[in-house]
């Protein structure tokens, strides 16, 4: 009985915690200031972006060094 009260409470005190922001994500989204939608989310977006698109960079670049590496023949001893 005491078990199910405290579910209940929990349950009916997170939902009115709840905040809907989908109409201020859809404004911001849907405006037209010339960004890729991928930028509008302002200053962590544009770091996520470079940092990914910097990693992909490197590894290309590295994963082509070793196949250029390891297609180079062994020197004999």
């Amino acid at each position: 009985q005491a078990l199910r009260q405290i579910s209940q409470r929990t349950i009916s005190t997170a939902s009115r915690r709840h905040v809907n922001r989908v109409p201020e994500n859809q404004k911001l989204f849907q405006e037209d200031n010339g960004l890729p939608v991928h930028l509008k989310g302002g200053a962590k977006d544009s770091l996520l972006y470079r940092t990914t698109a910097g990693l992909t960079v490197f590894g290309t670049m590295y994963a082509l060094y070793y196949l250029l590496v390891s297609s180079m023949p062994k020197k004999p001893n």
